[in-house]
């Protein structure tokens, strides 16, 4: 397993870091045995939200902490702020709080190693969020905070009034970082990352948590130019320009000995600055072959070429 730093968490975090967006206590014989064994090859960090099944993943986690006595052994990533039917908007201070006080509840800790705002509202005042999350770190319930979904500027302008008041500014940052480029966001108001995007983060260095890192599947080999059945996965990653990706990711990967699954993996694993995958595996055949792709080291010729940066 590979490993990287977040200014302000204590731990390691792992290049790969495990996804439990359908985790709920129901499934807890299937995940216990995913998380015992991402542990077991290395992997450190587990990403969660508020929101994920309703609260249901956070709590999941927290009943499989309680019972394997292993929360120093892990980092968490858990997510507020995301609207909800009744409040298109829950960015403000009062929604920070419930949120985080929440997740510590049901995550069964009483520290979150890395909390990220899911979504951002452009009309609340970076000062009231950077304040109020600082508030938190001070008290001892947050050793970092990021964003989820923000805009380069939004976060420049958190990061600089953090600077000039002498508090804690964002460390990381977690957008959609795919080799398949999509033709819309997935969700309202979901980031993707674009060129500009990428060379912010390598100016900046700053790290970033890439959600559906596998494009949802698009690399599997399940979806093909003429089965259109799938409306979603049409409508975000259907292009001939990811087709012909998809067929990079092949060549490259019968020359490397790999699967074009593990090239698509490397792709997000090997940018120019620190960067995570969020992977979300049924069972432990796909968390093996997740963690087989982090092993993979690409040129940055080779990533140009596959993104058809270079021809």
């Amino acid at each position: 397993m590979n490993y990287f730093t977040i200014p302000g968490v204590a731990k390691k975090c792992s290049q790969l870091i495990l996804g439990t967006d359908y985790y709920k206590v129901e499934l807890m014989d299937q995940i216990s045995v995913i998380m015992d064994e991402f542990l077991a090859i290395g992997g450190t960090t587990l990403d969660t939200a508020h929101n994920y099944g309703g609260g249901r993943s956070e709590v999941a986690i927290g009943q499989w902490l309680k019972e394997r006595g292993n929360r120093e052994k892990v980092t968490i990533l858990t997510k507020g702020a995301h609207p909800d039917k009744d409040n298109p908007s829950r960015v403000g201070r009062k929604f920070l709080n419930e949120d985080i006080d929440c997740s510590l509840e049901r995550l069964q800790t009483n520290y979150l190693d890395m909390w990220a705002l899911h979504r951002d509202d452009p009309s609340v005042p970076v000062s009231e969020i950077i304040d109020t999350l600082n508030e938190r770190i001070q008290a001892g319930h947050i050793q970092a905070i990021g964003v989820s979904n923000w805009s380069c500027a939004r976060i420049d302008e958190a990061n600089e009034y953090a600077k000039a008041n002498g508090k804690v500014g964002f460390t990381f940052s977690s957008i959609n970082l795919s080799l398949a480029k999509p033709n819309e966001p997935w969700w309202k108001g979901c980031v993707s990352a674009d060129e500009q995007i990428l060379a912010w983060h390598e100016a900046r260095q700053m790290p970033n948590l890439s959600w559906s890192s596998q494009a949802r599947g698009f690399f599997s080999g399940r979806f093909s130019p003429e089965d259109r059945s799938d409306k979603d996965q049409v409508r975000v990653f259907y292009s001939d320009a990811n087709w012909e990706r998809l067929r990079r990711a092949e060549q490259l990967g019968k020359e490397k000995g790999v699967s074009t699954i593990q090239i698509a993996l490397a792709y997000v694993l090997n940018q120019p600055f620190p960067s995570a995958a969020l992977v979300g595996p049924q069972n432990i055949s796909e968390l093996h072959s997740s963690h087989d792709g982090t092993q993979i080291k690409l040129t940055r010729e080779e990533l140009a070429w596959l993104d058809l940066s270079a021809k």
